[in-house]
């Protein structure tokens, strides 16, 4: 099995980076917000984040590509490619909701290997490598091992979403709602934030109907490392589909089933 213990320090070290930059950006008054064609929004934190990461890899892992949100790909010769979402949960972050995360992951082809998610403005963060399991810490705590929750029945279940209009754009908003009617709990954590729930066991499922490779690659390998399955909403393993459902495994294929 490959090493990536370097890897994942690197990452780390990007996650500094980036901590740094977003907290100094975080409810400023002069905070540049602007509208991208898909009107989502991007600010002048996002595109710094993302230049200061692409520069760090240019210097740390040259041959390797890079994958971000706002700069688009840069091919890489090595079969690797880090994908990077400087501020997931942009909304949040132009609103002062402390509920946003920079994502940072290493792809070796379709495969994550790994997975950094960094919440300064929640103190948190979590991490995990292929075959090295799944970490979080709280402020300057030492890392704690994850694992997802054993509930094994939808009644018992607790769901977490983003939001409802994705669903109805998608023609799946009966059967979301049917699915978290059948659940014990449900609430919106939203973004990064509901699979990370779901990797630490208070959450039992994680579900979007719309979706990028970099809102999802980093959590994927959480979740796998903390025990869960991370897969399509058609099932298909992995952060590629479009969309995604997050469980601690014992529920995946009710979740599927009730989303058919």
């Amino acid at each position: 099995m490959a090493d990536y213990d370097s890897d994942l320090k690197l990452a780390l070290r990007l996650a500094d980076l980036a901590d740094e930059i977003t907290l100094s950006r975080y409810q400023s008054l002069d905070l540049k917000v602007e509208k991208k064609p898909d009107l989502s929004p991007v600010t002048d934190a996002d595109r710094a984040v993302e230049r200061a990461m692409i520069d760090e890899l240019t210097k740390h892992r040259p041959n390797d590509g890079i994958f971000g949100e706002e700069f688009g790909e840069r091919a890489g010769s090595s079969g690797r490619r880090w994908v990077i979402d400087p501020i997931d949960g942009t909304k949040n972050f132009v609103r002062g909701v402390p509920v946003w995360a920079t994502l940072i992951s290493l792809l070796e082809g379709d495969a994550t290997k790994v997975g950094v998610a960094s919440a300064p403005a929640l103190a948190r963060r979590w991490f995990a490598h292929d075959g090295g399991g799944a970490y979080t810490t709280f402020m300057t705590s030492a890392p704690r091992r994850i694992h997802v929750s054993k509930v094994s029945k939808l009644s018992d279940a607790s769901i977490s979403f983003s939001g409802l209009r994705g669903w109805t754009l998608v023609g799946l908003s009966q059967k979301f709602t049917s699915l978290a009617e059948s659940c014990w709990r449900q609430r919106g954590y939203g973004d990064f934030w509901s699979h990370l729930l779901v990797a630490e066991g208070a959450v039992d499922i994680a579900t979007e109907p719309e979706l990028s490779l970099w809102d999802m690659a980093a959590l994927d390998v959480i979740v796998r490392e903390a025990g869960g399955r991370f897969s399509s909403i058609a099932g298909v393993d992995g952060p590629h589909g479009g969309n995604v459902i997050t469980t601690n495994g014992l529920l995946h294929q009710d979740v599927i089933d009730a989303l058919k």
